[in-house]
């Protein structure tokens, strides 16, 4: 399967989180950045597009790099690629329009925050504390 992801950057090197519904089968609960599986006939860059429309009301500006991919299995037991990007937005960054339902509330991080996502070893905090590890290494090699 499938997955591409938006590591979502403002103007003073923070990157956007959103927490995951509770009643979300794959990673409840759980912080996350922007993402979804892509549909048919599109690329990774067209779905972290799509996604970020659909889960914020954002339209991506710049696609500032890709993060490469990452393979995991999903609490579902299914394994999944995700290539990631790191990108800039254009919109209200104070006001996201998280789809209803799906999270429950957003903040931006910084790179010392990082500890914030792991609200416990459950592997989709895990997971997302590596991927934002790797997205502010990829901030600092890049000069932002």
């Amino acid at each position: 399967m499938r997955c591409a992801g938006a590591l979502i950057l403002d103007d003073d090197g923070r990157v956007f989180v959103q927490r995951r519904s509770p009643h979300r089968r794959l990673f409840p609960n759980c912080w996350d950045v922007v993402g979804g599986h892509l549909e048919p006939g599109e690329t990774s860059e067209e779905a972290m597009r799509r996604e970020v429309r659909e889960e914020t009301g954002w339209q991506v500006t710049i696609v500032l790099g890709s993060l490469g991919e990452v393979s995991y299995d999903g609490d579902d037991g299914r394994p999944r690629i995700e290539e990631d990007f790191l990108v800039r937005v254009d919109g209200d960054l104070s006001r996201p329009r998280l789809e209803e339902g799906r999270h429950t509330e957003f903040r931006w991080i910084e790179e010392g925050d990082l500890d914030v996502v792991v609200d416990s070893r459950a592997p989709g905090d895990l997971l997302i504390r590596r991927l934002l590890a790797n997205g502010f290494a990829a901030v600092r090699r890049l000069g932002f």
